[in-house]
């Protein structure tokens, strides 16, 4: 599986962007998706999961109420809106597709459940 993240960029605080992950293969709807972001220095963290549906979602508790995860199984494409943003969510963001299952979606929390990874997209929010 190849995984391509875009639609990064600059956005004033309060703005929005939407990003996009397309991925290859014929067996999209197999694998929960995720979205990481990581700054300079710091570990990748968590963002967002969707189940392979798109029916559940998990957030982090710093995004939770401004982001939106979903993913459209027929373009094999995930996507994260974020709104309200601040300047703290400056980071470059990941997608992640996993293949095994876990016992609970938000085990999905964990870079290690993932089983491949997309380029990251940068997100600069000027305050």
């Amino acid at each position: 599986v190849q995984l391509q993240a875009y639609g990064g960029g600059l956005v004033q605080a309060g703005g929005s962007l939407r990003l996009s992950c397309a991925a290859s293969g014929p067996t999209f709807s197999s694998y929960a998706m995720g979205w990481f972001r990581q700054t300079p220095g710091k570990e990748r963290e968590f963002v967002a999961a969707i189940s392979r549906s798109g029916g559940r979602t998990y957030y982090a508790d710093s995004v939770k109420g401004r982001f939106t995860g979903s993913r459209d199984n027929a373009r094999n494409t995930v996507y994260l809106q974020m709104n309200s943003l601040e300047s703290e969510d400056t980071a470059v963001y990941y997608c992640a597709a996993g293949v095994r299952p876990v016992y609970r979606l938000s085990d999905y929390s964990l870079t290690s459940a993932y089983d491949y990874w997309g380029q990251g997209t940068q997100v600069t929010v000027s305050s």
